[in-house]
């Protein structure tokens, strides 16, 4: 094992901060999109390549493109002009010993099954163009990963977490869980799948700015738009202001232009149909947020493969080792920062780096933080079965 420097850092919490941006962008987003069908399609991969081969084969299907299409909607409905493109790209373990694999159906079901799931108002057929464009994976990479006992990483990168959730961070998060739940869906059908919660934090002031997409058939006219959506809003800040002690402000739909009965209509529930592309990584971290103000990987960990690619895995084990650490020391803050080299274990990062907040004692933090660490290294292939498994997201 690599050396696990802990340092304090030269930085103050997030909370001192008199500025702090966060945002999470929905299940419908056309990015969130992307990742939920990159994603979908690795898992789907891995669990044929299990079933045939008693393990995960290379591939890598990160590259997933949704290009927006056209549509003609007003109150009450409308009508598809130019479905929407999803392009699944990448490389995967197509052959084996002469035996070609199912790869590019197996990928275009898995996608179809995904966006069913997400997007109860879109037919795959009518909606959708579906093009698995899925290529062979590097000769080079899959004799690196398949020749060796010990799992690889097949790239060199870095992955970024850090611990707790400030109090914004997790307002966005809950406000997003409250949409997507049951209750809420019942109560307001009218708002589609596609809804981003963005916040800025002046001090003690949240400022909330929700885009939701409403769904035309359920929406017969304006009056009846500005009512629901003025229902929502009510709705929303009475939640928010039971999750904070601070002063929320919260608007939806800012671009609405009511005179000129301009507002967020769409058939499916995503602005996806309307010309809003999408691309994997350009949304949620691995924690489920877009965080500015914090450290922060640009990777896009979505459909990566969920062994061998640290793009993905090292993401996600920084941020169960930044919150073991928060949980079991006295530090107010903690941000990881793990480094692979290509062709060295998974479990020997090349760089760890943990960075803590007022600790009480730096020195019995160290000795803790380094044992977290190495425990949760020495137990990385745990990650895959996690994501595997439905168990965790990683956008």
């Amino acid at each position: 094992m690599s050396d696990i420097t802990v340092s304090e850092s030269s930085r103050g919490p997030i909370e001192d901060q008199k500025i702090e941006l966060v945002e999470r962008k929905g299940y419908g987003h056309p990015d969130t999109l992307a990742d939920g069908i990159a994603e979908s399609v690795s898992k789907s991969l891995s669990k044929m390549y299990r079933e045939k081969y008693g393990r995960i084969l290379h591939h890598n299907t990160d590259q997933v493109e949704v290009v927006g299409g056209k549509v003609n909607v007003d109150f009450g409905g409308g009508e598809v002009v130019e479905p929407i493109h999803i392009i699944l790209s990448g490389r995967a373990t197509t052959e084996v010993s002469g035996e070609e694999l199912p790869v590019h159906e197996i990928a275009i079901n898995s996608a179809k099954d995904f966006v069913k799931e997400k997007l109860e108002e879109v037919s795959v057929d009518k909606n959708f163009v579906w093009d698995s464009r899925i290529g062979h994976g590097s000769v080079d990479l899959m004799s690196l990963y398949e020749e060796k006992d010990v799992v690889q990483s097949n790239d060199t990168s870095f992955g970024v977490s850090y611990a707790p959730y400030s109090e914004t961070e997790s307002l966005v998060l809950s406000i997003d869980k409250h949409i997507n739940s049951d209750g809420f869906q019942d109560k307001f059908p009218e708002l589609g799948e596609d809804v981003k919660v963005m916040a800025d934090r002046h001090g003690d002031t949240i400022n909330i700015t929700v885009a939701g997409a409403f769904i035309a058939r359920k929406v017969p006219n304006l009056d009846h738009y500005i009512s629901v959506k003025e229902e929502i809003v009510d709705s929303l800040k009475d939640f928010a202001s039971k999750e904070t002690g601070r002063k929320v402000n919260l608007a939806m739909n800012t671009a609405d232009d009511y005179d000129n009965e301009i507002v967020y209509l769409t058939l499916t529930g995503t602005s996806a149909e309307a010309g809003d592309d999408g691309s994997v990584g350009r949304g949620n971290r691995t924690n489920g947020l877009i965080t500015p103000c914090r450290p922060m990987s640009l990777e896009a960990p979505a459909g990566k493969n969920p062994l061998a690619h640290v793009g993905k895995v090292y993401n996600v084990l920084a941020n169960f080792i930044a919150k073991d650490i928060y949980k079991k020391t006295d530090v107010e803050e903690v941000s990881v920062k793990l480094l692979s080299q290509i062709g060295r274990s998974i479990s020997d990062p090349k760089v760890v780096d943990i960075e803590v907040v007022k600790p009480g004692n730096l020195s019995d933090v160290q000795y803790e933080a380094e044992k977290i660490a190495s425990d949760w290294l020495d137990d990385a292939e745990s990650v895959t079965e996690e994501i595997l498994q439905g168990n965790l997201y990683v956008y």
